[in-house]
This record gives C-alpha cells, sequence and structure tokens, in this order.
C-alpha cells in the first residue's frame, strides 16, 4: 500500500536545515528515530507532512488529553487511524504491544515515514507506553532498514522526561530538532506568499504580536488591512489570540497550570533572576521553582541568559530569565487588561493607537523580535559570531560605585569592544534626543580599562539630520534590510 500525502496546497517556508536533516536521515537507508520538539503552533507536523510530501506517510496523533479521557481513550484513537489508513473493519486493542502489532503487519519494504504526533498524550495515560514503544522500535527496525519514525509533540518536558532522558530509549535517538519561530525574513515571506499586502511598517506590527509562529500568521487574512486583522485576533471577543492563552497553559501544563501563568506575568515586566522572581511571588524557600522555569524554556517561551562581568568577559554567578515570546508578552500587556471590553467587542471603531501603552508595548516587542534574529543582527553590525565573547540584554545592578543601567542589547568582543545597541520602532524618524538617551546610558555603565564601547542605532524610518551630522553612532542600521535576504 502507498498513501501519500494529497494536502499540500498550504504555504510552507523556511526550515531549510531542518528538511536537509531529515533527508539525510531518509537517504542513510536505514531505520532511524527521531524527535520534534517545539513550542505549541509552531509547525512541528507541517514540517513533518512537508518532509513526507513525496514518501509513503503514516500519521497517528493522540487526543487532547482532556477530563476523564482514558489510555483505552488513547489507543482505540489509534485503532480508529489505523482502520481508516488502511480501510479495516473497526477493531479494539488493550494493550500498545497489540496496536504496535497491527501496524507492522502493513509495513513492507518501502520506505515508510511514521509520525506519532502529540507523542506525549499519546502516552501519558499509560506508564508503560514508552517501554513498549521500545520493545517495538527495537524489533521493527531490526527488521526493516526503511523506517523513520518521527515523534512529535508540544509538551517538551514529557517528552524530555520520558524520551530524550529515558532509559528504555537511550542511545536509540539519531536525530532530535527543537524548532524556533521563523525569522523576520521568513515570516516576511510567508505573508507574501499568502497574498497580504502591507507597509514594511505593518509587516512589524504584526510580528511584534506574533513573532514567527506560522500557525499565527496562517490567520492573517490579506483581504483586511493590518489593523482589521489584529482587532480581530486580539480585540474581538471570539478572537483567536484572545482564547490562545489559556489553550497553552490548559494543554501544556494543565494542573499547575498557575504557576506557570504567574511565572509568565513577573517576566512580562521584564528579566528577573531567581531570587527575585521568588521574592515577587512569595514562593517558600524549600519548593523547588527551577522545575518551573526549565519547563517554560523547554517549551520555548521563557529564555535563560547568564550575567556576566564585563572585566572578564566571563559569565556571572546569576541567570536571567527573559519571557522570549512575544505573543505572550502582548497578551499579557495589551489584551488581558482590556478582557472585559474585549468581550463587549468595544474595539471594533477604536484607532489601536488609543489602547492604553500601544506605544511603549510596541517597542518593547519589537526588542524582542530582534533578540530572536541575533544572526541578522551580528550580521548588520558587522560582527562574526565567532568574535562575539557575550551578548545579551545586559543589566547593570546599581552598587555604592555605580548607577543601575539597562542595555536593550549588548555584545562584547574578543577584540574588548562592547557594542552597544539602542532599538527604536517609530513611524517618524527618530530625532537627537536619542543621542542624549545613549549617552546617558554609556556614563552610567561601568567600563574597564581598556574597552573601547561603539553605540549602535536601529530604527525603522531614518533619523534627523543633526543625528546624521553628528557622527554619534557607529552604524544605523535600518529595520527594513530584516525583510530582505539573509
Amino acid at each position: 500500500m502507498n498513501r501519500k500525502n494529497k494536502d499540500f496546497q498550504k504555504i510552507f517556508i523556511g526550515r531549510t536545515e531542518e528538511l536537509n536533516l531529515l533527508e539525510g536521515l531518509a537517504k542513510s537507508h536505514r531505520s532511524a528515530l527521531v524527535v520534534v520538539k517545539g513550542r505549541r503552533r509552531i509547525g512541528k507536523s507541517r514540517l513533518v507532512s512537508e518532509f513526507a510530501k513525496n514518501k509513503r506517510f503514516l500519521s497517528f496523533a493522540g487526543p487532547s488529553p482532556i477530563k476523564n479521557v482514558s489510555a483505552q481513550d488513547q489507543r482505540d484513537v489509534f485503532a480508529n487511524q489505523l482502520s481508516a489508513l488502511f480501510r479495516l473493519p473497526p477493531f479494539q486493542f488493550v494493550d500498545w504491544l497489540d496496536g504496535f502489532a497491527h501496524l507492522s503487519m502493513y509495513l513492507d519494504d518501502e520506505p515508510t515515514v511514521i509520525l506519532f504526533d502529540e507523542i506525549s498524550w499519546m502516552g501519558s495515560k499509560d506508564p508503560t507506553f514508552i517501554p513498549k514503544l521500545k520493545i517495538w522500535w527495537d524489533k521493527i527496525s531490526e527488521q526493516k532498514g526503511n523506517i523513520l519514525l518521527i515523534l512529535c509533540g508540544s509538551v517538551s518536558t514529557w517528552i524530555e522526561d520520558n524520551i530524550i532522558k529515558s532509559t528504555a530509549l537511550f542511545g536509540r535517538i539519531s536525530l532530535q530538532l527543537t524548532l524556533p519561530p521563523l525569522s523576520i525574513f521568513e515570516s516576511y515571506l510567508f505573508l507574501k506568499e499568502k497574498g497580504v499586502q502591507a507597509s514594511s511598517y505593518d509587516i512589524f506590527r504584526i510580528l511584534s504580536i506574533m513573532g514567527g509562529i506560522p500557525w499565527y500568521l496562517e490567520n492573517i487574512q490579506c483581504d483586511e488591512s493590518i489593523d482589521q486583522n489584529i482587532k480581530r485576533l486580539c480585540f474581538s471577543a471570539n478572537g483567536l489570540l484572545v482564547n490562545e492563552f489559556e489553550l497553552i497553559f490548559h494543554d501544556l501544563f494543565d494542573k499547575r497550570g498557575s504557576v506557570y501563568k504567574e511565572l509568565v506575568t513577573i517576566l512580562a515586566e521584564g528579566m528577573r533572576d531567581y531570587r527575585e522572581i521568588r521574592k515577587r511571588m512569595n514562593y517558600p524557600e524549600g519548593g523547588a521553582l527551577s522545575p518551573y522555569l526549565d519547563a517554560l524554556i523547554a517549551s520555548g517561551y521563557v529564555s535563560k541568559h547568564q550575567s556576566w562581568s564585563i572585566k572578564t568577559g566571563k559569565p556571572g554567578a546569576k541567570s536571567l530569565f527573559r519571557l522570549s515570546d512575544n505573543y505572550l508578552r502582548f497578551y499579557l500587556k495589551v489584551i488581558e487588561p482590556l478582557l472585559g471590553k474585549i468581550s463587549l467587542n468595544a474595539f471594533q471603531d477604536v484607532p489601536l493607537s488609543s489602547i492604553p501603552g500601544w506605544n511603549s508595548i510596541m517597542g518593547i516587542q519589537i526588542e524582542n523580535l530582534l533578540l530572536s534574529n541575533r544572526r541578522k543582527v551580528l550580521k548588520s553590525i558587522g560582527i562574526h559570531p565567532q568574535d562575539v565573547v557575550m551578548d545579551n540584554p545586559f543589566v547593570q545592578h546599581p552598587t555604592k560605585q555605580h548607577e543601575g543601567v539597562q542595555i536593550d542589547y549588548l555584545v562584547q568582543t574578543a577584540t574588548k569592544t562592547l557594542y552597544l545597541c539602542e532599538i527604536k520602532f517609530r513611524r517618524n524618524e527618530i530625532q537627537s534626543d536619542v543621542i542624549t538617551d545613549v549617552q546617558k546610558k554609556i556614563e552610567k555603565l561601568s567600563l574597564p580599562k581598556g574597552y573601547a564601547i561603539c553605540p549602535v542605532l536601529f530604527c525603522f524610518n531614518g533619523v534627523s539630520d543633526p543625528v546624521l551630522d553628528a557622527r554619534y553612532f557607529y552604524r544605523i542600521i535600518d529595520l527594513n534590510d530584516f525583510l530582505k535576504p539573509q
């Protein structure tokens, strides 16, 4: 039987590296086990479908573990999917080994890609699922040299604990892929392929809300303006991004969702170290908060950054945690405070710019978007990644010797040069007050002897003549350049 994928009309952009790695395994003519992880809506299943579009492809998905869904319910869904794939009469099995044995009956000499999608949902109700998967995989991979089994899911913590770190599957995983958001340029191509016609400024506005999350971008309608799309998705009672937040925390974190919500709410206010987070939460000293933070990091919503000493160029003792997901921050800062009015559809005829804090949050969102596109940022400055000692948002805490200061993005290179990056997202030209702002930051920064500092400005619609004439900035980088090929 040769079942090919039929629906490939959806747009697929990017993921070249991941596709090449998968193709390399497919061409090795041996069976292999692959794990694909990533944030909800990041395009994991879509990647696998794109890779398998000209191959024999058998796809199985676990149903969402809503209340009262049992291990037998999960097995029944698998049996129903087998029946549909191979046009079999309905049947049932009570042990996963029986289910896998049924699947084996239909594996022949043709190279086959098998996807177990939402693997955590499929196996979470049965503690014997992974051991039995291991038994079946050992047997089938010995018998067949043409099976690519791909385990895929959004609950990265379950995958880490039960698959990546599992003794049952130790040494059996040939490839692990963790999908990042699409780059700014890839996201722009995605929207362009959809037929979205918008100014560069509007493209950045929509990306500042959604990041490079393909499924969110898929819901942009090309017959609406960007403002209309934002209102429909973010400020209408049934808006996709109005309800997405609760789905994320229900599906991924279930009963512990309230702790995770509190964590991301705190981080939406800015970077925090572990002690600051614990204090804000009034979390007991004996309580283990690290696993919650690790889960958010593994799920792709939070990033962990090392503080560092400019003098030594080495990581400091403190780790800083940052809410790196654009959508979560936008929800917490803009959508959530307005949920009451949104439920009444009170924003249908209101300009977005009148929403409280709109311009300031847009600036913060753009900063976060650029941090997710560091390769392009470094290239635009003219820095080779190999020359970077440390790079991150930088926080200098106040002491008796110096004031506190926060830098949007600081790059320290091996040549003892610091590139202090200031990011401004305004529709109009940047005026000379930006020089004063950056000078104040540099004056507060405690610099070791022998270090040079080069201020860099990222902006959207250029700068005024006085800013150009001052020749203050090492580079003035137009954000429009991010919409061009790498």
